[in-house]
């Protein structure tokens, strides 16, 4: 291994690749990860030693407090690879905003700016050959940060680590999914931290996919905690519906994430011409669309599958499945949007951005 500095970056270079060792036609999403990996430590009120090292296990004390009061927030975004070989992010400025929005949340200390770049573009330099081609393939990049600090007082940390990593990812195909309509668990209330990407947000949405999971359904359409009465979130993702020719989604909250994909389907969706409502939508709403034939597809967004068609509902005990169409909204949104991200169209949102 040697080591050499890199503007403000510390690089550690791994001379023993993995990438050899890789099936790239076979990937299990987020099971093998480059040979690389950022890291930055907080502590003495500041960030500081920002370092590209390689891939490895981390050492903690087994009482820091991530172990114990769950201060720890995360991102999920993607590199592309075009046909001529450049590399693209999409709309990383999104992802940067939003985890210092969490971590604002957890009162965890933010990210400067100018060390998250350097250190993404620094990593996927190091890493660029783990970023194949192909329309679908991409490199999937989890930021994240976690409270180190030693002691099991309740109150926040006084150090933190912000971590990079990298996992290659082919085209995401999530075989059929049907959701349940939630009626009793929530994922979470208002002023909480639902619009946070936050560890503890996931974790508690386990049990009840679970049960759900046993009924025959894959996901959960999240309702709100005070009445059960409107839609929210489809488990780790936004949720859309098509009520005859207008796409229909719920506005988000305090309780609901701001996704990025979801902000680019309403922006994608707009200039296609489609009629789109960013409104409250109640469970009876689409329960009546559905028993009319007037709802036409449901379908949720999210950076590993860009979108998810969703082919029938439950709730309650009652079963609903979703018409097939040869040409959906989903479709033709998705293919836009992956148009874009991989260097295929025009890109008049500016949301690529090339390392």
């Amino acid at each position: 291994m040697t080591k050499e500095t890199l503007q403000n970056i510390t690089v550690e270079k791994n001379k023993n690749s993995k990438i050899g060792e890789v099936d790239f036609d076979n990937l299990v999403f987020g099971s093998v990860f480059t040979d690389h990996m950022f890291v930055c430590d907080y502590h003495d009120g500041q960030w500081q030693d920002p370092q590209v090292i390689p891939y490895q296990p981390l050492t903690l004390d087994p009482s820091a407090r991530v172990f114990h009061y769950g201060q720890a927030v995360f991102e999920g975004m993607k590199a592309y690879r075009d046909d001529e070989d450049q590399v693209w992010l999409f709309r990383p400025d999104e992802n940067f905003n939003r985890i210092n929005k969490s971590c604002e949340r957890l009162a965890m200390p933010e990210f400067p700016e100018n060390y998250f770049y350097e250190g993404l573009k620094t990593l996927l330099e190091l890493d660029k050959d783990w970023i194949k081609k192909g329309f679908g393939n991409s490199l999937y990049i989890r930021p994240f940060v976690i409270a180190t600090q030693a002691g099991v007082m309740a109150s926040p940390s006084n150090a933190y680590k912000f971590i990079i990593i990298c996992s290659p990812a082919q085209a995401y195909y999530g075989g059929e999914v049907r959701v349940k309509i939630a009626d009793h668990y929530s994922r979470a209330a208002s002023g909480g931290f639902g619009f946070a990407k936050a560890a503890g947000n996931y974790a508690g949405q386990f049990y009840p996919t679970n049960l759900a999971k046993e009924d025959g359904f894959q996901q959960v359409i999240w309702t709100d905690a005070n009445t059960h009465e409107y839609l929210e979130e489809a488990g780790t993702m936004n949720v859309f519906f098509r009520i005859d020719d207008t796409l229909v989604t719920c506005p988000i909250s305090d309780r609901i994430l701001d996704g990025v994909t979801r902000k680019s389907v309403i922006d994608v969706a707009r200039d296609m011409g489609i009629n789109v409502e960013v409104r409250p939508v109640k469970v009876k709403e689409i329960i009546e669309a559905a028993n009319d034939g007037r709802l036409k597809e449901i379908f949720g967004s999210g950076t590993a599958a860009v979108i998810t068609p969703v082919l029938g509902f439950g709730y309650k005990g009652d079963k609903w499945e979703l018409p097939k169409q040869d040409s959906t909204y989903a479709q033709q949104i998705k293919k836009r949007i992956m148009d874009i991200q991989y260097n295929k169209a025009e890109d008049k949102f500016g949301w690529r951005y090339k390392v």
